[in-house]
């Protein structure tokens, strides 16, 4: 089943961008004193690039060997690698561009003018059989590594990666990337890890700010389920967290978001 969902609100959606750029280099430090290579997956959204800045930006991302970072994305928009509407692109520009990355630890989701051309679902098995190969001797049959930390951003619909309420993508059990057809939000075609590989991470952490998400924050931290609101399914192996702001949160009850006076 995974970790219970812990909430952690942040004053003001800098302030929250900070912390979890500080929560972040943290972890990674912590899982590179036990492993070789610490996996980091990210998706993209305006929150989760103020993350990316505050973290170009912060003094204390030297003490990570980034070198040692395997970056993975959640989710990926299928279209053409030199379009805006790249998740990549957007976090790449945001800040993660500037870290140290070994490139061969830099795994980018497949885009629709690459080896595959429109072939979305063959671009999945691709990414599927990158993560598979990925995944560390002594971690038995699995075919997704444990990732450290996942970064999710929530949608307005309470859709999280490119996992749509009532979706087909919701329903998936057994692959571990999706190609997804007519999204609900454009465009249209996406990849994306399925809640077996989220789930597979040992930290889930959803990262949601402003008033524009209060409604899906309250709806997924009150018992909803995955397939009407799929930010209520991914659960860390050990952790996760709801990492929002005042505004996110202000349409949480009573009892389980009490604002300070």
């Amino acid at each position: 089943m995974g970790a219970a969902p812990e909430l952690v609100v942040a004053s003001s959606a800098t302030q929250l961008a900070d912390d979890v750029a500080a929560r972040l280099v943290a972890t990674l430090v912590s899982a590179q004193r036990v492993r070789p290579l610490a996996h980091l997956v990210v998706t993209a959204g305006g929150i989760l690039e103020q993350v990316a800045h505050a973290l170009r930006d912060s003094p204390a991302r030297d003490s990570i060997d980034w070198s040692r970072v395997a970056l993975w994305w959640g989710d990926e928009r299928y279209v053409p690698s030199d379009s805006d509407d790249r998740n990549d692109t957007a976090m790449l520009n945001a800040g993660l561009e500037a870290l140290p990355l070994d490139p061969t630890n830099v795994h980018r989701m497949a885009a629709s003018d690459g080896p595959y051309g429109e072939d979305a679902e063959a671009a999945a098995e691709s990414y599927a059989s990158e993560l598979s190969a990925a995944v560390p001797a002594g971690q038995g049959d699995d075919d997704v590594p444990h990732f450290d930390v996942i970064l999710l951003g929530v949608g307005p619909d309470g859709h999280c990666a490119s996992l749509f309420p009532e979706h087909p993508g919701v329903y998936e059990l057994d692959a571990s990337v999706i190609a997804v057809h007519n999204s609900p939000k454009p465009p249209p075609t996406r990849l994306s890890l399925t809640f077996r590989s989220l789930d597979a991470a040992n930290e889930v952490w959803f990262i949601a700010a402003g008033t524009g998400k209060a409604n899906a924050v309250m709806m997924a931290l009150s018992g909803a389920g995955r397939v009407q609101v799929p930010a209520a399914g991914p659960r860390g192996r050990y952790r996760t967290l709801w990492l929002i702001d005042r505004d996110a949160a202000s349409h949480l009850p009573a009892e389980v978001y009490r604002p300070q006076a």
